[in-house]
């Protein structure tokens, strides 16, 4: 059987437009002595949602729109392990009328290529309905533009 897709390759540093350090955790290696790939999902989770935060787009606590999670994916190109310090990057890969993909490339510190790659995708709803807004919200729009 032949793959008319081309195998995923680990993406250089100036692929992505923000970076954020991460700490491993003792708890994040597992029994084959690296961190477990359930971890790089959450380092996605939050190097996302830091970023928002950080510059206004997402109020936690009284912001009116979340940002659900709908599909997550990962690409794994070399193994990291605690006690390393990793740095996640991003980039916006598509913006649509409530949801975005954003890109992620985790590095082990200062390396030029990504240990892993993958994408989120975020449907922004409104808080209370769980319903997906018409369009999102412009201080989410000027952040994600600073990430295309």
């Amino acid at each position: 059987m032949t793959s008319t897709s081309a195998r995923p390759q680990a993406l250089e540093r100036s692929a992505f437009k923000s970076f954020r350090d991460i700490s491993t955790r003792w708890m994040d290696n597992d029994a084959y002595g690296h961190v477990n790939n359930v971890v790089y999902y959450q380092w996605f989770d939050t190097v996302v949602n830091a970023h928002l935060i950080d510059n206004g787009a997402l109020d936690i606590h009284h912001g009116e729109t979340i940002g659900l999670v709908v599909e997550t994916h990962c690409n794994f190109f070399s193994s990291l392990a605690f006690p390393q310090t990793v740095q996640a990057g991003i980039k916006v890969g598509r913006i649509g009328s409530s949801s975005v993909r954003y890109e992620v490339g985790i590095f082990a510190e200062n390396a030029s290529l990504c240990a892993a790659h993958g994408h989120f995708i975020h449907v922004y709803v409104d808080k209370l309905t769980r319903r997906p807004v018409s369009q999102l919200p412009a201080v989410l729009l000027n952040v994600l533009e600073k990430l295309t």
